[in-house]
């Protein structure tokens, strides 16, 4: 069995982690800290929180922004669950908008959407494509949009105007006319989780980029506090002779991420560019010269002149089908011995969601797109006979499917 996306765990990594192991720190510290500051020069922003989770991140920064009940955010109905639960949890409301053919969020949408209650734009890098940040960044010092702003508290008086929060779960790595991800706008929020390209078994990062009309040193410390329940000091700054005093200054949350999942973080991202994005990009450009022979097949966007993806997830759509033969598809493939998925089941759809009053059949891009997606395999072991395998395993599951009922 091809598996779809497993880590990748070398002997680099595990030497890495058992000397975290050895070192006895365990939980936050040397290590988190140094990843911390790695992260901030490769993606080129200002400062780096590392949290247990990009969920964690997303949840911090939006009761950082003073997020709460009566306010709205804007967000694709195309994305993981995570994206909209944060918000869920902060009291506001979920604003869904359609996205476009590359599966990225539609700024026109985002534009018709916004009201006097939206307080915060979050954007999502699906499969890996930054969005069109220069036009969302636009959008929100428009004059328009900008009287229809009304802050409720200093940091949103001090920022003026909606705050862009990207979901970069998908997406180190990959660039927008020349910058990084992590530097394209306000926050970024990148996820580490087990299936990531950069993984920490679990894990996130908060990227902060606000203007000049912040410190963003400061809301790191700031943060760095709301992480651990509010403490002022880390178990790091404790150890310092005669600094064990602390104080908690808000009843804050417990979301920090350990030493030993940065220890997988440092080694990988020192090897980025070089290796990682290296091999996910052949993986990428041979299943799209294996594909282009297939009428059926639509092929991703994942680099043109002014973007270039981190080549997370291969986003395979199949032109002509049903979401039931789509399925059916699926189950042939994996009965030929190679995993695939979809990314992602439109939150819509979603019971929770749909007991909310959301309708799928408002954002018809996101079903055409999501009825007719097909992950494939992408991981850095993932051989090019593998690759043949996987492509061989596609054309003769859509070849049965449609023969069966056409």
């Amino acid at each position: 069995m091809i598996p779809f996306s497993p880590p990748r765990i070398d002997q680099l990594i595990i030497d890495e982690v058992i000397d975290t192991l050895k070192s006895g720190w365990i939980t936050t510290g040397p290590k988190t800290k140094l990843f911390e500051k790695k992260l901030t020069a490769y993606g080129g922003h200002k400062a780096t929180l590392c949290v247990n989770s990009a969920s964690a991140g997303l949840e911090l920064m939006l009761h950082w922004f003073g997020v709460k009940e009566g306010d709205e955010i804007i967000l694709p109905a195309y994305t993981y669950a995570a994206t909209a639960n944060v918000v869920v949890h902060c009291g506001a409301k979920p604003v869904f908008v359609d996205i476009n053919n590359d599966f990225n969020i539609s700024t026109a949408a985002i534009k018709k959407a916004i009201t006097a209650r939206t307080k915060v734009i979050m954007p999502v890098d699906i499969g890996g494509l930054p969005c069109d940040y220069d036009a969302i960044n636009a959008l929100v010092k428009e004059n328009d949009i900008i009287s229809l702003f009304k802050p409720n508290t200093e940091e949103q008086k001090k920022l003026g105007r909606i705050l862009i929060l990207s979901d970069a779960a998908h997406s180190i790595g990959g660039t927008y006319k020349d910058k990084k991800v992590g530097s394209l706008t306000d926050i970024t929020v990148y996820s580490f989780h087990a299936v990531k390209n950069l993984t920490t078994a679990e894990g996130g990062a908060i990227c902060l980029n606000l203007d000049k009309e912040f410190d963003n040193d400061e809301i790191y410390t700031y943060l760095n506090s709301k992480s651990l329940h509010g403490q002022n000091k880390d178990a790091l700054a404790k150890t310092q002779i005669g600094n064990w005093r602390y104080d908690i200054i808000e009843p804050g949350y417990k979301c920090n991420m350990t030493d030993i999942q940065a220890a997988m973080g440092i080694v990988e991202i020192d090897r980025y560019d070089k290796d990682m994005l290296v091999k996910r990009k052949h993986i990428f450009d041979l299943y799209a010269k294996m594909f282009s022979q297939y009428q059926w097949a639509q092929l991703p966007v994942y680099i043109n002149n002014s973007k270039s993806s981190s080549f997370h997830v291969f986003l395979l759509r199949i032109n002509g089908i049903t979401e039931e033969q789509r399925d059916a598809i699926i189950s042939e493939i994996f009965k030929a011995d190679v995993s695939v998925n979809v990314h992602f089941v439109p939150l819509p759809m979603m019971t929770y969601y749909k007991n909310q009053g959301y309708k799928i059949e408002d954002y018809p891009n996101s079903y055409n797109n999501y009825s007719r997606e097909i992950s494939l395999p992408v991981y850095y072991d993932l051989t090019d006979e593998n690759i043949a395998t996987v492509v061989k395993a596609v054309a003769n599951s859509v070849d049965k499917v449609m023969k069966k009922t056409n």
